[in-house]
């Protein structure tokens, strides 16, 4: 069960508690193609991946969006999510370890609800931002 917020505490800048994945393997890109029904062979055959012009095969993008949604539902309940829009920017290959976060960049009210808008990124430990996005939740 997520933490509840505490909308009075809430600021522009406030920070998620970022999550920490474990490493992407092949075993979770094979199960993941298989969750969501997305079979295309760069994400689980070397050979395809590498015919593509990659080194390896690498993450479903749709994979990292997944970590994104399980930021957001430690921190509240998946009902109050209204809306989580993505932009992939890089691969995430096998062995990565990413992390993501979430920043409070706005506080709106928006009818009966007070909404909070969210600029969420998915990193590499070097670094790179593998997906960046944004997400807007009703807050309690």
């Amino acid at each position: 069960m997520p933490t509840p917020i505490d909308a009075a505490q809430l600021s522009v800048g406030t920070e998620l508690p970022p999550l920490r994945v474990e490493p992407i393997s092949r075993t979770t890109l094979a199960l993941f193609a298989g969750g969501a029904g997305d079979h295309n062979p760069v994400h689980v055959d070397i050979d395809a991946a590498r015919a593509a012009g990659y080194d390896d095969v690498f993450a479903h993008g749709m994979l990292s969006m997944a970590y994104l949604g399980r930021l957001l539902t430690r921190w509240v309940p998946q009902q109050r999510i209204r809306s989580l829009q993505t932009r992939f920017v890089a691969v995430t290959p096998v062995g990565a370890h990413p992390e993501c976060r979430g920043t409070v960049t706005a506080i709106d009210r928006a009818g009966d609800e007070t909404v909070a808008t969210i600029s969420l990124q998915v990193t590499l430990p070097d670094g790179t931002t593998t997906l960046t996005g944004q997400a807007r939740v009703a807050l309690a």
